[in-house]
């Protein structure tokens, strides 16, 4: 079987499409992957093929602010995300896909939730297409407004519009049932899929790392996006506990971080399942990828949300008893240190994560799914 993966130029929706990609690999299937020039390091690195299909996702948002106006994003982030994943995106890369996959010729197309150029070139091709929810934190207002946005794509290609976001035949559910969000996916047969922390690719060498000294180990992994104005301070307060500390980076420079001289170990990229090794606590963003993964290893974790979808996600933790969140608006440093001192010393915070990795275990795991996406496919 020919198997297309589809993705948003974004290094968080591609990722967790990974374990699926593999998994359809080992079973003796051929998969590649279409998405922006960019993604090629990342895509070719895991040893499969990338289609190239335009522009990255800074030129599809410089695009769509210079259309509607900044103040769309903020003022309503419904009709913003649907402006850039089912309208400008698809507008800058569907016939270039669409080209690009005739050729390649898929029985299967998979595609992120986010990713509506995928369910598109299903649609032409008359393929079958499953789409992967790596977030449960969509808004059904904003599900509608992308399921609009879609629309005109469709008809004007003559085919039948979705009716309703996600669009696809199939989907697969990458969260675990404790943290899903009543209401939250669309009316389609789902099944569900064992979310992995990333891992490195077969064949390459970890990085080597700060050796523990045997106190906790607490590892801030922050947005890209909000690590300039967040990290420098909560690292600070949090060197004043009893800890060893590693942050990520992102690649981001680090010299205005003002951190004390060797109490953190800063890195730029290390995959999530080699940063969480000897981990005592995570404090992240709520993004999807670090809490499913932290909720994989049995990591009780402290969320500092950014966005309203993101403190919804460390809600639904923190009613787990699998962790603390801290609302936007209530993210001082001190408040930080706080609850990672909260955490460490209750030991309720990690029996419950540990709750919640059995939970992710019971979960089909991706050869499981690969094998019944592929019988699935047969029947279609």
């Amino acid at each position: 079987m020919r198997v297309l993966m589809f993705g948003n130029a974004l290094t968080g929706h591609m990722l967790p499409l990974l374990p699926l990609a593999r998994a359809f690999r080992q079973q003796g299937h051929t998969v590649s992957f279409v998405s922006a020039a960019g993604m090629a390091g990342l895509i070719e690195r895991e040893g499969f093929a990338l289609l190239p299909a335009g522009p990255g996702m800074d030129e599809v948002m410089a695009k769509v602010i210079r259309r509607v106006g900044p103040d769309l994003m903020k003022g309503n982030p419904a009709v913003f995300a649907a402006e850039l994943f089912a309208a400008e995106r698809v507008d800058l890369s569907a016939e270039e896909a669409l080209a690009a996959a005739t050729a390649w010729s898929p029985d299967l197309v998979v595609a992120e939730h986010c990713d509506f150029v995928g369910p598109l070139v299903a649609a032409v091709l008359k393929v079958p297409s499953v789409v992967v929810a790596v977030d449960p934190a969509l808004e059904p207002d904003m599900l509608d407004a992308m399921a609009e946005a879609a629309r005109s794509r469709y008809l004007e290609r003559g085919l039948e519009a979705p009716v309703h976001a996600f669009s696809g035949d199939l989907l697969v559910d990458l969260c675990p049932p404790s943290l899903q969000r009543g209401g939250a996916l669309p009316p389609l047969e789902t099944v569900a899929l064992r979310p992995e922390p990333h891992r490195r690719a077969d064949g390459t060498q970890p990085a080597p790392r700060v050796p523990g000294t045997g106190r906790p180990r607490v590892l801030v992994s922050f947005s890209t996006a909000s690590k300039e104005s967040a990290l420098g301070p909560v690292l600070r307060s949090l060197s004043e506990l009893d800890v060893d500390l590693v942050a990520t980076t992102g690649g981001a420079p680090t010299d205005g971080l003002d951190v004390p001289p060797g109490r953190v170990e800063l890195v730029a990229f290390v995959p999530a399942a080699e940063l969480f090794d000897g981990v005592a606590v995570v404090v992240h963003h709520g993004g999807s990828g670090t809490t499913f993964g932290t909720g994989s290893r049995g990591l009780p974790a402290v969320v500092v949300p950014g966005t309203a979808g993101q403190q919804r996600q460390a809600f639904r933790v923190q009613k787990t008893g699998a962790g603390l969140a801290l609302p936007i608006g209530e993210q001082a440093p001190e408040a930080v240190t706080a609850a990672v001192a909260r955490v460490l010393s209750e030991p309720a915070f990690a029996q419950a994560a540990r709750g919640l990795r059995d939970e992710i275990a019971a979960m089909p795991s991706a050869s499981q799914v690969a094998a019944d996406l592929t019988n699935w496919v047969a029947a279609w």
